[in-house]
């Protein structure tokens, strides 16, 4: 009979432990099964969007510039490609150096996050001592991201269409380089969005010529009407850094640099 006591508190213990553990007792914001559920997508939508805004607020981010291209182009590879690979390192320095200055947070170079291209511009930010944004996102194909972001300013992305968003709430202009699928459907969105006032109009810049006129026939959907030919000057297409960077700069009537 003197053993009860000590018995029935030991269960008690063990029940009210079971309870702590259980699934449902667990808060909603520490449960990794239960914020995977498909009926929290719009919630999980809802903090992928917050979480990589609000660090931009308090990192002061102003206005950015985005640089699109291709994860396959290397610093040594084919002449070509790693010319743009170049070019991409070059672009990336030269407006940084002439955006970042005296405290000034505009045109901060935003990426991918990955290799390719987006390495080269962030490492031209990293080059002259600029902070430098990367939007990575989550793959099947693991993505790494560069070591050249910035490391406050390197976000992972579950979602393609908040990353989307990410790189156009704040673009002041758009750079793109040589790419794939991934590059060509940026591109085309962002023409998209210009072209149907979703967004204000921003210098759209395509670097390469040769890619561009066998990538996108444009003169082809203009004569079979599929776009009017003033659409033709959403865009413009130049060869080299320096005169993507003028183009920017004549746009917003900013001194261009030397």
């Amino acid at each position: 009979m003197t053993d009860k006591p000590e018995s029935d508190t030991s269960s008690r213990r063990a029940m009210v432990q079971a309870l702590l553990e259980s699934e449902a007792y667990r808060p909603a914001t520490d449960d990794p099964a239960f914020l995977n559920l498909n009926d929290l997508r719009s919630a999980r939508l809802q903090l992928e969007f917050l979480k990589s805004d609000l660090i931009m607020k308090k990192e002061g981010v102003n206005s950015t510039v985005v640089v699109f291209g291709s994860a396959r182009v290397a610093a040594a590879g084919s002449c070509e490609k790693s010319r743009y690979y170049e070019e991409a390192r070059e672009f990336a320095a030269i407006v940084s150096r002439r955006f970042q200055q005296e405290g000034r947070s505009d045109f901060l170079v935003v990426t991918g996050g990955g290799p390719g291209i987006m390495e080269a511009a962030n490492r031209g930010a990293n080059d002259v001592g600029a902070r430098s944004i990367g939007l990575n996102i989550n793959l099947p194909k693991e993505q790494n991201p560069n070591p050249y972001i910035t490391p406050a300013l390197c976000f992972q992305f579950r979602y393609f269409g908040i990353r989307k968003m990410h790189f156009l709430m704040r673009a002041k202009a758009l750079v793109a380089f040589p790419g794939g699928f991934g590059t060509l459907d940026e591109v085309l969105e962002v023409l998209t969005l210009v072209q149907t006032r979703k967004i204000v109009a921003i210098p759209i810049i395509l670097l390469g010529s040769e890619y561009w006129a066998q990538a996108i026939n444009f003169e082809f959907l203009v004569d079979e009407g599929y776009i009017d030919r003033e659409d033709l000057n959403l865009f413009q297409i130049v060869d080299n850094a320096r005169e993507a960077v003028h183009l920017i700069c004549q746009f917003y009537n900013e001194i261009p640099p030397e």
